[in-house]
């Protein structure tokens, strides 16, 4: 008897793992059938269906398998046992059984009325993926990625823009869909399909701020490869990187607002209360990643690191991703963390590192992203069959697809035109209507819905976030070709070309004003100064050197942080008015600000480690800022 109860729990172990290597299996083979479908894809140029919705169809199909062509497990796996002793949830179990000793690990809390789900097929259960490795392993890699590719040139030429759609814009759409959603709560109580008691209105709120984040993958990577207008890419692409951080901090300041007394009513302490934690935690969050990028920085510019290229990308890499788990690690929002580590990665850390270490880590997190993203709507497709607890209510996803559009409505339109009253170069029409229908939902808006599945209100919520996911990337998606064809907007854009062109057309309208720069823009020109005369030469190899910028006492020091090859460049004037002129904060220009570079200094040598601000500074640029082309400056470009 002994050696039939060992030899019983040998054969469930092996199936167990047995089970696990299947799962991997079935995701491999997901992912190998979207990379051949991405090569017909690019192939044949078919754009009516991105590779994230194949990814999406291959996961449905296997779901579909999967749900319907596995059979039931024992009944005995997943039988709730009485143990009325045990008066807390301990993470280790230890259980006797018939004086054999097992050990149980805990995994999560269940609720009375998910249980029978999780007493039927053992392969479904498996299917479903632990929240956490979304936000720990998945999304990561995807934020940090998005910061660290981001051409911050253009960035903050629409700064104020995209801050704008990112922050008030989020805040607008999460209340338009929780109002909305609340209107639609209210009827369901009325005909009887809910119950008062079962959703709140700060639960509507949540659902809004988790339908607010955008993910419009699939339209930014159509208007990669047809080279769309560049200021239109950078304010959808701006928006959604930030709205992503927005999202996940206001998710979780609404999940911890509590009302003292009655859950519908407003309650000031409570919501100031949500505000400063929204606040600490977003602020909190971007000095964690930053400051671990200015470590990478530094240990970059001041070891010997670029002589050993794979030990570089080693370092690079872990103390990008010690950022995500710090911040985590310390209540903050690793996300958040990790998307401003990769910004300031590119913008300092970039231009120390090894060209070799420059090439892997852009394709290391180039590749990371891919598969990241692939699984994740891989497993979108999935869900919708193996996920055991769905909730469908016909009145409640109508009331989303409603609201989720009005909600787009009153962000975009609203914002762009308070925003066109002081841009000089406006946000045109068919921008506007490009960026309402870009509003699609995928990664994020689904990584937090899935996050807490428990209650009834919170599964309704899954359920018709990847709903709305599936129609939006399948519908907006495939339709972004003909979008693009009937609101007229440019395409076939070279973007280094196309702000060459702006700048002299610029100068030579203002080559007859005698105009001053609006007080809007001395906050930029500050930052840029300071950045450029202490912080890059702290951080990077650039200069201008530390003994210039700094008082005399401060020489020691300044010498010792200075690298040598700083001494050859100095900061030009005319480089920080370019940048502020071409600013959309700024009202109107400075005639005198525009000098042209003498065709000698065009070719100067540039500084190891530092990169032209039109090819690959990721910043806001180096100090090789050129307006003008000469036949003597291209001859030297030649021979550089």
């Amino acid at each position: 008897m002994e050696k039939l109860r060992k030899y019983i729990s040998v054969k469930d172990e092996d199936q167990f793992y047995h089970q696990g290597a299947v799962e991997l299996l079935v995701f491999n083979f997901l992912l190998i059938l979207t990379i051949l479908t991405i090569w017909l894809f690019k192939n044949h140029r078919f754009r009516f269906l991105h590779e994230t919705g194949g990814a999406m169809v291959y996961g449905l199909v296997m779901g579909l398998i999967i749900r319907y062509a596995t059979k039931p497990s024992d009944v005995e796996s997943g039988t709730v046992y009485e143990c009325e002793k045990l008066k807390f949830g301990p993470s280790t179990l230890l259980i006797n059984i018939t004086d054999q000793v097992y050990e149980y690990q805990y995994k999560r809390e269940i609720s009375h009325h998910n249980v029978n789900s999780h007493q039927g097929n053992a392969m479904l259960q498996k299917m479903t993926f632990d929240p956490a490795i979304f936000f720990n392993i998945l999304l990561p890699p995807i934020i940090f990625h998005a910061g660290y590719s981001l051409k911050k040139r253009h960035f903050f030429r629409n700064l104020g823009s995209i801050l704008t759609y990112a922050f008030l814009g989020t805040a607008i759409s999460c209340i338009v869909i929780g109002l909305i959603m609340y209107g639609f709560v209210k009827a369901m109580v009325h005909i009887g399909q809910l119950k008062g008691w079962e959703f709140h209105f700060t639960d509507c709120l949540f659902f809004g701020s988790l339908m607010s984040a955008t993910d419009p993958v699939t339209v930014l990577a159509i208007f990669h490869e047809l080279h769309v207008d560049t200021d239109l890419y950078t304010l959808l692409f701006g928006e959604s990187v930030l709205n992503d951080a927005v999202a996940i901090v206001l998710t979780y300041s609404i999940s911890i607002y509590s009302p003292k007394e009655n859950p519908n009513a407003f309650d000031a302490a409570a919501f100031f209360q949500s505000v400063g934690n929204f606040l600490g935690i977003f602020a909190g969050s971007f000095a964690m990643g930053s400051s671990y990028a200015v470590v990478t920085a530094l240990l970059t510019k001041f070891t010997k690191l670029c002589e050993f290229p794979m030990l570089e990308t080693g370092l690079f890499f872990l103390l990008s991703w010690s950022a995500f788990l710090s911040a985590e690690a310390a209540g903050l929002t690793g996300i958040v963390a990790v998307l401003f580590c990769g910004v300031t990665q590119a913008h300092y850390t970039y231009n120390n590192l090894s060209p070799d270490s420059k090439m892997r880590t852009k394709q290391l997190f180039e590749f990371m992203n891919f598969l990241a993203e692939n699984v994740i709507f891989c497993y979108m497709g999935l869900a919708l069959f193996t996920f055991q607890n769905h909730i469908f209510n016909a009145l409640f996803i109508f009331g989303a697809f409603v609201a989720v559009f009005i909600a787009r409505a009153c962000n975009i339109y609203p914002l762009s035109f308070l925003l066109n009253l002081g841009r000089k170069q406006k946000i045109p029409r068919n921008f506007q209507h490009m960026m309402m229908f870009s509003g699609l939902r995928g990664a994020i808006a689904f990584a937090l819905a899935i996050r807490d599945t428990e209650s009834q209100p919170k599964q309704m919520m899954f359920t018709t976030a990847l709903l709305v996911v599936f129609f939006t990337v399948w519908v907006f998606g495939g339709g972004t070709t003909p979008m693009l064809t009937w609101l007229q907007i440019r395409v076939g854009v070279d973007p280094d070309e196309d702000l060459k062109a702006e700048a002299a057309n610029q100068r030579a309208s203002n080559l007859d004003k005698n105009t001053t720069k609006a007080e809007s823009a001395w906050l930029f020109r500050i930052w840029y100064g300071f950045d450029h005369k202490y912080l890059k030469p702290i951080l990077t190899h650039a200069g201008p050197p530390l003994t210039t910028t700094l008082p005399e006492w401060c020489n020691p020091v300044a010498r010792l942080l200075t690298s040598p090859s700083a001494y050859g460049d100095q900061l030009k004037d005319e480089d920080t008015d370019y940048i502020i002129n071409n600013d959309e904060l700024t009202a109107s220009y400075e005639a005198s600000a525009h000098v042209p570079v003498p065709a000698q200094d065009a070719g100067s040598t540039r500084a190891p480690g530092k990169e032209d601000i039109h090819e690959g500074d990721l910043g806001l640029g180096g100090y090789r800022l050129q307006l003008e082309h000469t036949p003597g400056q291209s001859q030297l470009n030649s021979l550089a």
